[in-house]
């Protein structure tokens, strides 16, 4: 009785991990589409649950597809205040389409969000060790910060963002980098996209 029972549980648990495997692509890309619609009519909590669900059967969409899901899906966790989970898939976003500059844009303010959190405690650090190792991080912070803000910058220029680049290149005692951003502004410029294609 007991190895029976055990065989029907086996048994269950290897269809479900089968059947779980089996997703078609024609299936993800359906919850993609309920996805947008999620999106477009503004039912935040839907689209969290129907983007978490696509996220492990995300490479059975089609790859321009996929890359604006990504976007999407990085915006969905932007918006619910999940800036961490929101990271990846930016990233993902920008390596696949560089001149993208919106998910530039989106990693920018996040990577500054970061380093303004870490300038908060270094500013209320009392030892001079502390301040040293919390101004290491914030070097980092604002370094992963800075392409991605001169990218936006180039393509979508702002008084705003451009006073942020030249703030970080002051803060982290860079000015070699502060005194080329023209030029390379200049070249950033050359290639932008604000549009991503599923075509």
């Amino acid at each position: 009785m007991v190895k029976q029972s055990l065989f029907f549980i086996i048994l269950i648990f290897i269809t479900l991990t089968a059947r779980a495997q089996s997703i078609s692509a024609d299936s993800v890309y359906s919850q993609y589409l309920d996805f947008n619609l999620a999106r477009f009519q503004g039912a935040q909590d839907k689209v969290l649950e129907l983007g978490e669900n696509i996220i492990p059967n995300a490479d059975k969409l089609p790859v321009k597809t996929r890359i604006n899901f990504y976007f999407a899906a990085g915006k969905m966790y932007e918006d619910d205040n999940k800036p961490d989970k929101a990271l990846p898939f930016y990233e993902k976003v920008a390596v696949a389409v560089p001149d993208y500059y919106v998910a530039h844009r989106a990693l920018g303010y996040i990577y500054l969000d970061k380093a303004k959190e870490i300038e908060g405690r270094m500013n209320s650090a009392s030892d001079k060790a502390a301040k040293d190792s919390l101004f290491a991080q914030y070097v980092i912070a604002a370094r992963k910060a800075l392409p991605h803000l001169e990218k936006a910058q180039a393509c979508d220029p702002s008084d705003e963002t451009i006073e942020i680049i030249k703030s970080l290149y002051n803060k982290i005692n860079d000015s070699a980098n502060l005194s080329s951003l023209t030029t390379r502004l200049k070249q950033l410029s050359k290639n932008c996209m604000d549009i991503l294609s599923e075509n």
